[in-house]
């Protein structure tokens, strides 16, 4: 795939930090974050494909994490080498592939709650701990194909952050998540089908904070407990009362684990 230019957000000066958004979210929710590490960090935020500013999502449909992390090339030299990958959920995994394929020029991971469903599947054959989300794209696909997104957007929504959540959202937001939803198949496509195994992340010897909410879902929960057993040099942070979702509902607290780690693990690695 050629280097196309994407949109991000900058902010700050030093070690630079480049931030990771999830499905159905922009570099808008890293806003918080990249005020607090502007004053000791050049902070990026970029928007991934099909999302806030970003590329609009290929043609074709396809798109793997690979394809992903190609697109951050400007923003990785836009940070300079070496620099720290933050990430949630689908950025979490995006990250993780990052740092496989280009483990020199990542000084340490901060990640919440990395989705990559490939690796449960790939050490339990179905039915397993990623069914819950593969039931929820199953579904929502199928709405998507009826052309009723709103529903493939309560079924996500309502899946990592709570029966009634998506009720609870405005208008605005309901809106912003419908315009992102179409391409429920494509992201689960990425995820269940990355083919980078465990074995590789046992590889990495770059600091990494490894964030979970004690409130998630089976997915993320196994996903988490299959990385902290082979990544050498791992910190695992479970915050109480978080959810999947935690970096956007509850930032403050996100942000300050992050902000803790940057200062202590990631300046001395």
């Amino acid at each position: 795939m050629p280097i196309i230019e994407p949109f991000f957000r900058e902010s700050g000066n030093g070690l630079g930090v480049i931030c990771l958004h999830s499905n159905a979210s922009s570099s808008s929710q890293w806003r918080a974050l990249m005020e607090k590490l502007a004053p000791s960090f050049h902070v990026l935020a970029p928007d991934g494909f099909g999302a806030g500013k970003g590329p609009p999502w290929p043609a074709t449909g396809h798109l793997t994490l690979g394809d992903e992390v190609a697109l951050l090339e400007p923003v990785f030299k836009r940070a300079g080498d070496p620099f720290v990958l933050v990430g949630h959920s689908y950025g979490a995994s995006v990250a993780l592939v990052a740092a496989v394929q280009q483990p020199e020029r990542v000084r340490a991971l901060a990640l919440y709650e990395p989705t990559l469903v490939s690796l449960v599947d790939a050490w339990s054959a179905p039915p397993n701990e990623a069914d819950g989300i593969r039931l929820i794209v199953q579904k929502a696909v199928e709405s998507l194909a009826r052309g009723d997104r709103a529903t493939a957007a309560q079924l996500f929504t309502d899946y990592w952050m709570g029966a009634g959540s998506w009720l609870a959202r405005s208008e605005a937001q309901r809106h912003s998540i419908e315009g992102s939803i179409a391409h429920m198949k494509e992201w689960g496509n990425a995820l269940f089908g990355e083919p980078t195994p465990l074995a590789a992340f046992g590889k990495l010897q770059m600091p990494v904070l490894l964030m979970i909410g004690s409130k998630t879902r089976a997915p993320a929960r196994a996903v988490t407990r299959l990385l902290s057993q082979v990544l050498p040099n791992v910190h695992v942070v479970q915050l109480d009362g978080l959810g999947h979702m935690g970096p956007i509902t509850h930032a403050d607290t996100v942000n300050d684990a992050i902000e803790r780690f940057l200062h202590r693990d990631a300046r001395d690695a």
